[in-house]
């Protein structure tokens, strides 16, 4: 099944490219399944983390991913998804509220997703410098808002044993890009 997702989300998101950049949008998504894999979670998560995007950036919708993967991959890539109808300070709300409220493997799913972006954030700033700002819908001061907000909600409803090493990882990478808090 997860070969299955990685090469539906592929075909899904060919052409596409990472902002500011010309690598293939799909090194995302596989990045972030990696991730997810190797903390040791199950198949069904594994393949919501390749799919993630899909819905949100290409012409493929959720009844898709169900009628390909079953009902639990599309109901956490559906949990996963942003309206794109609405503002870019409503999306980002609804993905803070998401995180504080929802169901631990979502949690999951969320933090590996935007860890990766914030990595790849972080490369680009060294490379490219503040201009890269520019590509985003929002500048250095929302951005700091809205990870901090992730920081400040992901282990809410988790346990010590529950929480992956990654969320400290992406602590630590917030603290880089955005500087103390």
């Amino acid at each position: 099944m997860k070969t299955k997702a990685k090469e539906f989300a592929s075909h899904a998101h060919k052409g596409q490219t990472r902002k500011n950049s010309d690598v293939p949008y799909i090194t995302h998504p596989i990045r972030v399944a990696k991730r997810l894999e190797n903390a040791g979670f199950r198949d069904e998560l594994v393949c919501a983390a390749y799919l993630h995007d899909v819905v949100e950036d290409t012409t493929v919708e959720l009844e898709d991913i169900e009628r390909e993967f079953g009902s639990e991959v599309a109901q956490i890539v559906a949990a996963h998804t942003e309206d794109k109808s609405k503002s870019w300070q409503n999306r980002k709300q609804h993905t803070i509220d998401t995180i504080k409220n929802a169901d631990k493997e979502i949690k999951y799913l969320i933090v590996a997703d935007k860890l990766d972006n914030l990595i790849g954030l972080e490369k680009d700033l060294a490379q490219q410098g503040d201009v890269i700002w520019k590509n985003f819908n929002a500048g250095f001061n929302e951005q700091l808002w809205y990870n901090q907000s992730i920081v400040k909600n992901m282990y809410v409803g988790l346990t010590e044993k529950e929480v992956p090493d990654y969320f400290k990882e992406y602590e630590r990478v917030v603290q880089r890009v955005f500087g103390e808090k």
